[in-house]
């Protein structure tokens, strides 16, 4: 079997256990795979095709970490507003209970709200900050 063979097999293992398992990084070293394939059928020594393999899939690997890394990690769907979409939004708080809870009504519903912990309530326009269950966290505005 030719040494491009080989290659392009385990370039299209690599593929496939990426798709079980779902990790970016193994495509990434299949491309070095893939480059080293093509190393292969340009008639470059076995040595050459091992380091093709180990700088086009490390150089990879190490690109894309370091891009992921550069990204700021998007905010937990509690709190995030492209998930959630009461987030951001606004409500009156009339009274709040001795438990630090207040019955607001809220999209035609009754809601269970709570402040932001460390944060003293006071009634008035309120921001919704998170959603964490059936409750409403929320900052005075």
């Amino acid at each position: 079997m030719a040494d491009s063979t080989v290659w392009w097999l385990l370039a299209g293992a690599a593929v496939a256990v990426e798709l079980m398992t779902g990790t970016f990084y193994l495509l990434m070293l299949a491309i070095g795979l893939a480059a080293a394939a093509l190393a292969a059928h340009a008639g470059a020594a076995l040595t050459v095709q091992l380091v093709t393999a180990a700088l086009v899939g490390g150089g990879a690997v190490t690109g894309w970490y370091l891009l992921r890394r550069g990204r700021a990690t998007a905010a937990p769907a509690a709190s995030n507003p492209d998930v959630n979409l009461d987030v951001g939004e606004t409500l009156m708080v009339d009274t709040w209970l001795p438990d630090g809870t207040a019955q607001v009504r809220y999209r035609g519903a009754i809601w269970t709200v709570t402040h932001l912990p460390g944060v003293a309530p006071a009634t008035g326009m309120h921001r919704v900050r998170e959603v964490v269950g059936s409750r409403l966290v929320v900052e005075k505005i």
